[in-house]
């Protein structure tokens, strides 16, 4: 039983490092974007997803939903995702287009609304830790679904242009392992809402 326990946690602690280099993968981009100072034909839109999949399974993985802190490595590494995250979305507004920032802010707000109402539900609401984690764990797959597909917004300027730049090869690379790596931990942790966050 102890060495399921030392699996868990070392394939958790491997996934936070593929995750890490998941969430660092934009620092290139951004770089670019800073220079030209335009964000160009890129899209936010996998950010602010990737923020809302970074916000829901911190919250997943703390003592309020999750038993004790059982899913450290969780918290751990999608906080780190919700800094890096908003430091791509704060760039990215800095070099848009005033419309663009208008559609930024909107779809903030709708992630920041979503949050508080989890947030509000799971810890008022739902009394025992299983309905909490079946509740967050339901919005946080959709969630993470969509984080995983986002990138696929970038498929139109890459058919468009005929050039992968708008897509890069380490973004799906990243993807896959830590998907790999998630669904592993999530199996070892009998616990499908992790898992769930790996396919």
């Amino acid at each position: 039983m102890r060495s399921l326990y030392t699996i868990r946690m070392a394939v958790g602690i491997i996934g936070n490092g593929a995750s890490l280099l998941l969430y660092t993968v934009p620092i290139l981009t951004f770089w670019r974007v800073i220079k030209k100072k335009s964000t160009e034909e890129f899209s936010c839109v996998p950010y602010i997803v990737a923020l809302m999949n970074c916000l829901l399974y911190t919250w997943y993985g703390l003592p309020i939903v999750s038993k004790g802190w059982e899913n450290f490595p969780v918290v751990t590494i999608n906080g780190l995702g919700i800094l890096l995250e908003l430091s791509f979305i704060s760039i990215y507004f800095c070099f848009s287009s005033s419309q663009a920032k208008k559609k930024v802010i909107l779809k903030m707000v709708g992630v920041v609304a979503v949050f508080l109402c989890v947030g509000m539900i799971s810890t008022f609401v739902l009394k025992t830790h299983h309905l909490r984690k079946f509740f967050v764990g339901c919005i946080g797959l959709v969630a993470s679904i969509a984080m995983y597909a986002s990138p696929l917004v970038a498929m139109k300027q890459v058919i468009k242009t005929k050039s992968v730049e708008f897509m890069p090869f380490y973004l799906s690379f990243f993807s896959f392992s830590a998907s790999s790596l998630w669904l592993a931990y999530g199996l070892l942790s009998h616990d499908l809402f992790l898992a769930e966050q790996g396919t």
